[in-house]
């Protein structure tokens, strides 16, 4: 998400940096590309002109064109407004109140409002600890109640049970009933979806607002469809009222207008995203964290967050021992790296939270490490055998060819996969040896990392100094 935005205003920062002073030229110029980068993400025309309105006012200051470092002040003016433009507050859900509270779920069909509505579900048990209720009102989408309680069984948490016949309205009331009866915390109330902006399904969606009040009413907007989910959200916080916004699908959304948009034309909060398909990836929306991605100085936190989140504690604290007693870093080891960078999104997911991403991204594009490595790295290590992977120096010949015939790779591959190791496990002897020098401070479970290829890659351990890190994490 917001890659072309970023890439492009990125360009235009580094221009104003390398100038020694600014003239109100240079920044007007400066605007005029900025203003183009938001109209072409697809931000709305009102909130562009806004935007550069607020930023000029302040950019053409005197205190900026004589200031020491005037192009990062720029920046700074640009990161403000944009956090001023996304909401500089973070707003989580509002779950306060005597239980149960209902959370109610509003959107176009296709939205993935159903499956959103059990992320949300399975997020307020895992780390709300919440005990959730969820239950489907769309009597209209065949199956969409059998869908709900399929996504229930997955995710554990428990679905209202389907009684035919029933109107949307009467299963909310049974729905706040049931829990009330049975202990619930929150129930998640996932409503009939819209092809279009129907006023028959919008008058029901208040009908059942009015029946359950609930303490959040969230609508679900892809965030692919720029300025039609801007358009939504409006109708939407007219006809039925909205507490808050989700958006679906920023993975695929390398514009991100409708995130930057939403706030500024509907006066809603955008409190949730979802960054994929699978049923973990859920994230809260954080304006600072999401500024700082588009101007590339990278998020860190949210780094940390999703390590602390997808790392295995038996595999960290087997590694942090074998890395106190000296032992060898092993193809096991290398292997439970990349699962965890796997899990943690891939490259691009990582390289989207570090500092200097676009150039970031470039250099991991230069060295051939993309996605597809590192499923290829897996299947390779997966094809050896126990004690290939635990002393990599009998791999020879043979060996190589029937590892390479086993995973679908040349010899070469292997030979890479094998230099690589290597690489890192030199790079762990010398921190070793350094750290009983006494020349360093103690990292615990050092990971190696997928830097061992070359090229100058940032150091997120330096950038994340202060930072409370989980045990066994490792960069």
């Amino acid at each position: 998400m917001f890659d072309g935005l970023s890439g492009k205003l990125n360009d235009v920062f580094d221009r104003l940096r390398r100038r020694g002073a600014l003239r109100e030229d240079d920044v007007e110029a400066a605007l005029r590309e900025i203003r183009i980068a938001l109209l072409e993400a697809d931000v709305a025309l009102p909130v562009v002109r806004d935007f550069i309105a607020g930023v000029k006012g302040r950019a053409v200051g005197q205190e900026v064109l004589r200031g020491i470092n005037p192009g990062q002040m720029v920046v700074k003016i640009v990161h403000d407004h944009l956090l001023e433009m996304l909401g500089a507050d973070e707003a989580g859900l509002n779950l306060a109140g005597n239980p149960p509270v209902a959370v109610m779920m509003v959107g176009l069909q296709g939205s993935g409002k159903t499956t959103s509505t059990a992320k949300i579900g399975r997020w307020l048990e895992a780390q709300a600890k919440k005990k959730v209720l969820m239950a489907s009102l769309d009597v209209r989408r065949p199956a969409a109640q059998q869908q709900l309680a399929v996504l229930g069984q997955q995710t554990g948490v428990a679905v209202l049970d389907i009684v035919m016949g029933q109107r949307p309205v009467e299963i909310a009331r049974r729905a706040m009933e049931h829990a009330r009866l049975h202990g619930f915390d929150v129930v998640m109330l996932d409503t009939a979806g819209r092809l279009h902006l129907d006023e028959e399904l919008m008058a029901e969606a208040a009908a059942v607002r009015d029946a359950t009040r609930p303490n959040e009413t969230l609508l679900v907007a892809d965030a692919m469809t720029g300025q039609d989910a801007v358009n939504v959200a409006a109708a939407f916080k007219e006809k039925v009222g909205l507490t808050g916004i989700m958006l679906t699908r920023v993975d695929g959304d390398a514009r991100g207008g409708a995130a930057l948009s939403m706030r500024a034309i509907t006066g809603c909060p955008i409190k949730l995203l979802g960054t994929g398909e699978k049923l973990d990836e859920l994230e809260l929306f954080h304006p600072d964290r999401i500024a700082g991605r588009i101007l590339g100085m990278g998020d860190v936190v949210s780094l940390v967050e999703k390590a602390t989140a997808t790392i295995e504690e038996a595999d960290a604290e087997r590694f942090r021992k074998k890395f106190e007693k000296g032992q060898g870093f092993d193809l096991d080891d290398m292997a439970m790296q990349l699962k965890q960078l796997r899990k943690m999104g891939g490259m691009d997911g990582l390289m989207a939270m570090l500092p200097g991403v676009a150039r970031a991204k470039k250099q991991m594009k230069a060295l051939n490490m993309d996605d597809r490595v590192i499923a290829r790295q897996e299947a390779m290590i997966s094809s050896m055998t126990r004690k290939e992977r635990a002393d990599p120096r009998i791999i020879h010949a043979s060996r190589k060819k029937r590892i390479a015939a086993g995973a679908g790779v040349n010899v070469q591959d292997i030979n890479k996969l094998l230099k690589q190791f290597q690489e890192m496990n030199g790079m762990l002897k010398k921190v070793k040896k350094m750290q009983k020098s006494g020349r360093m401070p103690d990292m615990g479970a050092l990971g190696g990392g997928m830097g061992g290829a070359g090229g100058a890659m940032p150091d997120p351990a330096e950038m994340a100094k202060g930072l409370k890190l989980p045990p066994g994490f490792k960069f």
